[in-house]
């Protein structure tokens, strides 16, 4: 879970990210973790000596396995400056997450993600974003770069907050849920 701007790991509770993921679950959803770290105004760009895309690709999956969750399928979900991190981990590391899921992703022509849009090939790619969203122009110019069309692509009435978000929660984790599902063995 990458964060917006205007957001902390510490503001995961206040949105009600738990409740959510327990909601899609009894919807049917196929369970997972939900875990995030901070990356700072960085917009989860290395910066210097601090590299948040390292600290996602290396430190979070080794935390969560410590803990006991399963670190070998892995998904990347994140709003504004933490979506467009999602889309940067991504081209960053292709191969690598099975999904990426970006709410009003914070994307301009000419930026890293739109640069890098061609290594999404493969990762299947879900992007929301409202339509009163000063974003909305560059998403959707991003949906039309991407080397595959997203497999989710959905442009509701909404703005660039959690009020729109949380609307379309519901549908990223279904996306995330399924592509985080182990195969099933005969």
């Amino acid at each position: 879970m990458l964060h917006g701007n205007s957001a902390t790991p510490r503001d995961f509770g206040r949105l009600g990210l738990a409740r959510f993921l327990t909601d899609a679950v009894r919807r049917g959803t196929p369970p997972f973790v939900l875990a995030g770290a901070a990356g700072g105004r960085l917009s989860w760009q290395p910066s210097g000596k601090d590299d948040p895309q390292r600290m996602v690709r290396e430190e979070v999956p080794t935390w969560c396995a410590r803990r006991g969750f399963d670190s070998s399928r892995l998904a990347a979900w994140g709003w504004s400056t933490g979506g467009a991190g999602a889309l940067l981990l991504a081209e960053a590391y292709p191969g690598w997450l099975r999904a990426v899921a970006a709410f009003s992703p914070a994307v301009r022509p000419g930026d890293a993600a739109f640069a890098g849009a061609k290594k999404l090939r493969g990762t299947p790619v879900g992007l929301w974003c409202g339509r009163q969203d000063n974003f909305l122009k560059d998403v959707r110019a991003l949906a039309r770069a991407l080397p595959e069309r997203p497999v989710r692509a959905e442009w509701a009435d909404g703005r660039h907050n959690f009020g729109y978000w949380g609307t379309v929660i519901p549908d990223a984790f279904a996306l995330l849920g399924a592509a985080l599902t182990p195969p099933r063995t005969a």
